[in-house]
């Protein structure tokens, strides 16, 4: 199974230990979404409802690419892959 850098914006970077990326092992958006949360409840929970799909804030990129236009969450990963986490902020 090959590595996939995933890039994290800053709001998340906490979660990750203050990088803004880290590689993750997975064939699909899925499966390196699940590493990067591994045992990690509440970074999970800001990422994904509970029925298990991406939050409607929250979005993914495979290169310039939404991945929800390239199969989801099921859309597979090629070798060397990056993915880029946005997520939108809300304030008034």
């Amino acid at each position: 199974m090959s590595e996939t850098t995933i890039r994290i914006p800053t709001p998340l970077r906490g979660f990750v230990g203050g990088r803004d990326q880290v590689a993750v092992p997975g064939a699909t958006v899925r499966e390196a979404l699940a590493a990067l949360t591994a045992g990690q409840e509440s970074f999970h929970d800001r990422l994904f409802t509970a029925e298990g799909e991406l939050r409607r804030f929250v979005n993914v990129y495979l290169g310039r690419d939404d991945v929800r236009r390239l199969g989801g969450l099921d859309a597979t990963l090629p070798a060397g892959a990056t993915l880029t986490l946005m997520v939108a902020l809300a304030g008034g």
